[in-house]
């Protein structure tokens, strides 16, 4: 088995908070990992430091085996799609030009139809983006992350506010991307459900990580669903 990610004993202090403390896990090359927790978790955090936006913290991070403080261009292994980010209707971009903006070679227009197509966007190329619905422009952001040929995609609660007819495309978009193309997904979701049908693993993360493997031992194992649920309960609770 191919690791693609190793993270050791990854701890990030803010100064109130410690954002994760002492994370630890390996993925592996084919792996669909969905990571839950609850807001607060440290997800975020989690993405930023693998994403070399945050560089400040305690462990190591590799990729491909390497360490990424010494490594310079790993990113473009990798594809990140945000939390959606919200667009003006009248902001001049469009579909087509969002896309390129995550080309790395302009010789590869072509790849853009292809994805477009794939992604069944093909036909808006020529919109503004902020025309679009929330989940036409999601997966736009899916198109601009493929477009390099990404070995890793990485997303970040990506269906938030998005209707449920786009949340199903968007999930068998997802899966034919890791079973047919083989690409290593790491995902952030509060869909329990969608985690248990799309996910082959899981990392149950609340500052710490509480759980890390096959997603069948996860989900068969009631006291574990249970014990997530009621964090995440005590959490929303706390937060309103």
């Amino acid at each position: 088995m191919l690791k693609v990610v190793e993270i050791n004993n990854l701890t990030v202090q803010y100064p109130d908070v410690k954002a994760l403390d002492d994370v630890s896990f390996v993925i592996n090359q084919g792996d669909f990992l969905g990571i839950i927790g609850p807001n607060g978790a440290g997800k975020s955090t989690l993405f930023d430091s693998m994403l070399g936006l945050n560089t400040k913290y305690k462990g190591t991070i590799k990729f491909f085996g390497k360490d990424i403080r010494k490594l310079k261009n790993y990113l473009k292994e990798i594809g990140y799609v945000p939390q959606k980010p919200i667009f003006e209707k009248n902001f001049p971009v469009t579909v087509n030009d969002v896309v390129r903006m995550g080309l790395r070679n302009e010789s590869d227009e072509n790849k853009i139809d292809e994805i477009l197509q794939q992604l069944w966007i093909h036909e808006l190329s020529n919109r503004r983006i902020g025309e679009l619905s929330g989940g036409q422009q999601q997966r736009v952001f899916i198109a601009k992350a493929l477009v390099n040929n990404p070995k890793i995609l990485i997303l970040d609660e990506p269906v938030t506010g998005i209707d449920q007819q786009s949340i199903e495309l968007f999930y068998s978009i997802l899966r034919e991307l890791n079973s047919k193309q083989k690409i290593t997904i790491i995902w952030s979701s509060h869909d329990l459900d969608a985690v248990n049908q799309l996910a082959n693993h899981v990392a149950c993360l609340n500052r710490t990580l509480f759980f890390h493997g096959e997603s069948e031992k996860f989900f068969s194992d009631d006291k574990l669903v249970k014990q997530y649920s009621e964090a995440s309960m005590q959490e929303h609770m706390h937060h309103h």
